[in-house]
């Protein structure tokens, strides 16, 4: 026996197949399938009379029909290392490894439980909906650590994973149904691991957004969900992506991608927009024509939203945003975010205090000159609110509209930040 485990072992590595990890888990599933097999067909067998008609087929002399020849120990070797290769194959979705066929047919072969688990409380059914809901939604099969009944809420609680790791599920089932009632999900997983219905859509969906189509998926992270009342658990699944110069990062729901970021190629890039950008950076640094270093878009259908961003020189930032709630604009220097040093608590509040107490003349005579260059609009008319939760930012807001101007500063009145609309 040992030698033909060997044999099989042998025959699974070839092909295909070849560069396919191949376990000690995966041998022991499919020496399981092998022998449920193997019982199905006995108990078939069993079950058939040999002449089911009751009538005897009468033998014809010097017959030309040959009676096939027994096959050999060689041959039924064969049979069974192909039926075992057969039962290991993954299927083939344009050239990418996704699931053993093992786990699509019988799902709960794949499930993975810890010792001294109170598996009796989970029927045929409620293990079906575990496997498959880790299988299809999440896409991989995490260890289940813990089952508990909650007799208060009819339910059944199922626990894979640890909490405390960025892999981990809880699922409630209906104690009379099996059927599934929540679940929370996370999961990560590296680029290659990721379902080729997501892989194959990403260059046109970079393309979409004037964005380089060979930005390489980096990695994965999903998220699954499902509340109470709801139908079916949805996943969001986002997959980063990256390459010498720029990055991307796609969002989907389900199979829909609802998010796309990605750096702009340069003939992408709206030569207004970025001479309008370039005129911003002026007027709040006074610095003229600085070099771009990068510009990227980021498309959300989620939040409705569409964004440009362009980075400069000396690390000043534009970003102006078409959403449904209108346009929004900011203009930014940072280098104004390092963190100031305090050396002691009675420091710390007198700095919060002089931030919050600055003195509104000030602003205004910082802030008036960059808003008239940006906007071409006179800024006496927008009031001034202060926030004590939001140290170091006001806003100035025109009481007669919802024209509101969002501003960052230091204490010594430096302007960090100004955005209009979109807060």
């Amino acid at each position: 026996m040992t030698h033909k485990d060997k044999q099989w072992e042998k025959e699974i590595r070839k092909g295909p197949f070849a560069s396919s990890p191949f376990t000690e888990d995966h041998k022991r599933k499919v020496l399981q399938q092998v022998e449920w097999m193997k019982k199905s067909e006995v108990g078939s067998k069993g079950d058939r009379s040999e002449d089911s008609s009751g009538l005897s087929r009468p033998q014809v002399g010097n017959s030309s029909h040959k009676r096939r020849p027994r096959r050999g120990p060689l041959v039924a070797g064969t049979g069974a290392l192909v039926i075992a290769a057969g039962l290991f194959l993954w299927s083939w979705d344009d050239g990418q490894l996704v699931k053993p066929m093992i786990e699509q047919v019988y799902p709960t072969t794949a499930l993975q439980l810890s010792d001294d688990l109170s598996v009796n409380l989970l029927t045929d059914k409620m293990k079906r909906n575990v496997a498959t809901t880790m299988r299809d939604d999440l896409g991989k099969q995490l260890k289940i650590m813990k089952v508990e009944d909650l007799p208060l809420s009819g339910r059944i609680y199922v626990e894979a994973g640890k909490e405390s790791e960025k892999e981990y599920a809880q699922i409630w089932l209906d104690a009379t149904t099996g059927n599934l009632r929540e679940v929370q999900m996370r999961g990560e997983m590296l680029a290659g691991e990721l379902e080729h219905r997501y892989l194959r859509q990403v260059p046109s969906l970079l393309q979409s957004i004037g964005s380089t189509p060979t930005l390489k998926p980096v990695s994965v992270q999903r998220y699954v969900s499902m509340k109470q009342g709801e139908l079916e658990p949805i996943s969001h699944t986002t997959l980063w992506l990256e390459n010498e110069t720029g990055y991307g990062e796609i969002v989907w729901q389900q199979d829909k991608a609802v998010s796309i970021t990605g750096d702009l190629r340069l003939d992408q890039v709206s030569q207004v927009a970025l001479a309008d950008a370039k005129k911003a950076i002026e007027a709040l640094s006074g610095k003229a024509n600085l070099d771009l270093v990068r510009a990227s878009r980021s498309k959300d259908d989620e939040l409705g939203k569409d964004t440009v961003f362009f980075s400069f020189k000396d690390n000043y930032f534009v970003q102006m945003t078409e959403g449904k709630e209108g346009l929004g604009y900011t203009v930014g220097d940072a280098n104004y975010y390092e963190q100031q040093e305090i050396g002691n608590i009675e420091e710390m509040e007198a700095y919060h205090e002089k931030l919050y107490n600055i003195d509104e003349s000030l602003l205004r005579e910082k802030v008036g000159p960059i808003v008239k260059k940006i906007f071409n609009i006179n800024f006496d008319a927008y009031k001034l609110h202060r926030n004590a939760e939001q140290l170091g930012i006001v806003t100035f807001e025109l009481e007669s509209s919802t024209d509101v101007f969002q501003v960052e500063y230091r204490e010594d009145g430096r302007i960090r930040m100004i955005t209009r609309g979109e807060l």
